[in-house]
């Protein structure tokens, strides 16, 4: 590896700094990559939608593109904002197929208050920003119910899934890795 290996972690808005420290432990583990967090948009009200009351995420994902550091090889925006694309009600997040930057946002995946939805919650969000990164890593949504790749519709989708990739997903992601860094 070498000194654009690193994954950054940007919070967007009011995200605790814990959270993002631990996205960024997490996913660096995870993908075997160093990671830290780094602010890279101040805001993104650019892509607010009034008649939605929601952001366009797509929108987000080029700013954030352009925006990323030279040193990193992939870039993950957190929100609390309620995220969407055209076609869909909302989105848990959005990535770049087999690009730089993705996007996830908090605010579906926390629905209570209690130590136990928080847990669940917290749970939910590490799952989704390693489905958004492997989406960077070019992995496409995955038919098996388990692995971390397969598209959810509701949260209980979310809950059921693993926090692993299943094993064909996980040779695609080495062999795309492989590439990436040589």
């Amino acid at each position: 590896m070498n000194n654009t290996d690193t994954i950054v972690v940007s919070p967007i808005g009011d995200i605790p700094l814990w959270m993002s420290d631990t996205i960024a432990t997490d996913v660096g583990k995870f993908f075997g990559f160093s990671a830290r967090v780094e602010k890279v948009l101040d805001d993104i009200f650019f892509a607010y939608d009034a008649e939605r009351n929601q952001y366009h995420s797509t929108k987000i994902l080029e700013k954030l593109e352009k925006n990323a550091p030279n040193d990193c090889i992939k870039i993950i925006a957190v929100t609390r904002e309620d995220l969407f694309i055209p076609i869909l009600t909302h989105v848990y997040g959005e990535a770049q197929l087999g690009g730089q930057a993705c996007i996830i946002s908090i605010s579906r995946l926390i629905t209570g208050l209690e130590v136990e939805m928080i847990n669940k919650g917290f749970n939910r969000i590490v799952k989704e920003a390693i489905h958004e990164l492997g989406h960077t890593f070019d992995l496409r949504h995955c038919e098996d119910e388990r692995c971390i790749m397969h598209y959810c519709r509701k949260l209980d989708d979310v809950d059921r899934k693993s926090n692993r990739f299943c094993r064909y997903c996980n040779v695609f992601l080495a062999d795309n890795i492989r590439d990436l860094c040589g």
